[in-house]
This record gives structure tokens, sequence and C-alpha cells, in this order.
């Protein structure tokens, strides 16, 4: 289990790395073995990090493409990752992790990926050049992804306490 978190439409907040790192700490339990934020004039992403298929620390996030344009928090697991690789043969592959695969899958197939992962998952995969965020989560939502619209702010995490932990969602049903 791992945790992801973020905010679309930061152009008018303050200082929302360190509101991404507080939803990130605030996940803790989910990713003892690493954490990983991104931040541009658009967007701050934030991710903790359980290894599980690749351990090392070539599959800590956020994950980047090889032209460092698209960035991406992943939670989750994809059943079918070692199809998909030999799927995709003409990516060179850096490291063992299923995270890799979406970004792989994505830059072959752009959203229409999504027909091809099967698994479990939540996950943000941030666009710079197009400054376009996906916001994906499993067909059934095993991994469940929140998201909250605060005016410009698009608010996700993978719980509803990350959110709330913000500062820029009320606590009110």
């Amino acid at each position: 289990m791992c945790g992801i978190s973020g905010i679309y439409g930061i152009e008018n907040l303050n200082d929302p790395g360190t509101i991404v790192r507080k939803m990130c700490d605030s996940l803790a339990h989910r990713g003892p073995d690493a954490d990983g934020y991104y931040e541009d004039k658009v967007v701050a992403l934030g991710h903790r990090r359980l290894s599980i298929i690749d351990t090392s620390e070539a599959g800590n996030q956020p994950f980047y493409s090889p032209d460092k344009n698209l960035v991406l928090v992943y939670n989750g697991e994809l059943y079918n990752y070692l199809e998909l690789k030999e799927e995709l043969s003409d990516y060179t592959f850096t490291t063992s992790c299923d995270t890799e695969v979406v970004i792989a899958s994505y830059l072959k197939w752009g959203i229409d990926c999504l027909a091809k992962l099967n698994g479990m998952f939540g996950f943000a995969l941030y666009n710079k050049t197009t400054e376009e965020l996906f916001i994906v989560r499993d067909r059934v939502g095993i991994k469940p992804v929140y998201i909250s619209r605060q005016g410009q702010q698009v608010i996700f995490a993978s719980e509803i306490r990350a959110i709330l932990s913000s500062g820029l969602v009320s606590r009110k049903v």
C-alpha cells in the first residue's frame, strides 16, 4: 500500500509544497519506505512508498518519463505488468516496478492505456507540456482516490484524512 496526494491549480496558494507535504505526512502509515514530492506553477504532488515489487530506490516516486515531461504518483499493483512490458518492447525499462509500466503505457497509447491496465491502482499523471493532470483509479475502486474541488483547486489523496489535513477542505459534510 502506498499513498498519493496532490493539488492541481496551485497558482493562488501560499506554499502549496508545504501543504502537500503535510498531506503526505498524514499518509505515512501507508508508505514508510520513501517519500517524494513534485511542484511546479500548476501542480504539487506527493507520494509515500511501500516497496513491494522493486524495492530499489529506482522505484521511488514521483516517477518521471525518460524525457521528464510526465510525472506520476502511483499506488497499487498491475497484475499484468509483465505482459504489458512485453507489449512495450520498444520502451527501455530501467526498473522492475509496475510504476514504470504505467508511464510506458501512457507514452504508447495515451489515455487509452487505461483499457490495458489490469489491477488495483490509483494514480495521478501530470503532463508538464499540456499542464493536464489525469487522476485515475481502478474500475472497482480497490485503491481509492478521494477528490475535492475547492474553487480553483482540485485536491486529491488516497485517504480523506489527507485531504482534510490540507486545511483547504471543510470538515463539514
